[in-house]
């Protein structure tokens, strides 16, 4: 598969690599992950040898879902690229109704739901950013910008898409910004300094706090902050080496403990700000940190 660009699904903390097919425009989906999750099973090796004796007694009894495969080569955990079976997603609804646990109900319901939810039809929307010269023409640092993400990310599944919320909302007994005075805020927003890491970030927290939409703020802003190091760091946060828990736990802390998320995004700076895989991978982490919140 020539320019291919690699999606990572979640199913109870759990990954599903999948790669696009641009010749078929679909995605195939790494069957040693699904089996992994279907098995509860953690260990990469006895996760392979299983499906390696699944695929044989399918092929024993003329299931034609072993000749559905197609090979294509993951990132393994030591690093390197490994040969792996994956199936489209006709495919995988039929190995999980092949399975033989109850464990793959529960999982053929999420992966047929997903796609079709605000979440999986706006993470479609958002893999396009990649492809299109579209987020090359946001404004960077402004609320404006950020405006125009959350609207190209949510319109048409959000009668609010791009508009600054009119309500005062709270998390986790969290107060965000009173939204009386969220326009001059935002205003304040803009003209903070974006010249050092550390300002960036600062910039980045106080446009959290603020949290100027009823919904999808995380997910826009993480794309509004990548858009700002790219253009005065050349840099961006390889999101996939930031478990859910430390994020969740840093942007809890960071109107108190600034220091926590700094160092946590620091470390995840890359220089691959031109990379399709990394952002794609961005994508589904970002949306991944909203799940179930």
């Amino acid at each position: 598969m020539s320019n291919t660009k690699i999606s990572i699904r979640f199913f109870d903390d759990r990954e599903v690599r999948a790669v696009w097919d641009d010749e078929n425009a679909k995605w195939w989906f790494s069957v040693i992950d699904i089996v992994a999750i279907l098995n509860e099973q953690d260990d990469y090796t006895k996760a392979n040898n299983y499906w390696r004796w699944f695929k044989r007694k399918l092929k024993s009894e003329n299931n034609q879902l072993v000749s559905a495969t197609h090979g294509f080569k993951f990132v393994a955990a030591d690093g390197k690229k490994r040969l792996s079976d994956t199936l489209d997603s006709e495919g995988v609804i039929e190995l999980a109704k092949n399975f033989p646990n109850t464990n793959a109900m529960k999982f053929l319901d999420w992966f047929l739901y997903s796609d079709n939810s605000i979440d999986g039809q706006s993470k479609k929307k958002a893999y396009t950013l990649f492809e299109s010269n579209l987020i090359d023409k946001f404004e960077v640092g402004t609320a404006k910008g950020l405006q125009q993400i959350h609207a190209y990310l949510f319109g048409g599944l959000y009668d609010f898409a791009g508009q600054i919320r009119q309500k005062n909302i709270s998390k986790g007994g969290f107060q965000f910004a009173v939204s009386h005075f969220l326009g001059e805020t935002l205003r304040q927003i803009e003209v903070m300094p974006e010249t050092t890491f550390d300002e960036i970030i600062d910039k980045y927290i106080e446009m959290n706090i603020a949290h100027p939409f009823m919904e999808g703020n995380g997910r826009s802003t993480r794309i509004w902050l990548d858009l700002i190091l790219k253009k005065r760091l050349r840099k961006c946060v390889d999101w996939s080496k930031i478990s859910k828990k430390d994020y969740m736990n840093a942007m809890m802390l960071s109107p108190i403990r600034i220091n926590v998320l700094k160092s946590l995004l620091e470390k995840a700076l890359t220089t691959k700000i031109n990379d399709r895989e990394m952002f794609m991978k961005g994508i589904d982490y970002s949306y991944y940190y909203e799940e179930n919140e």
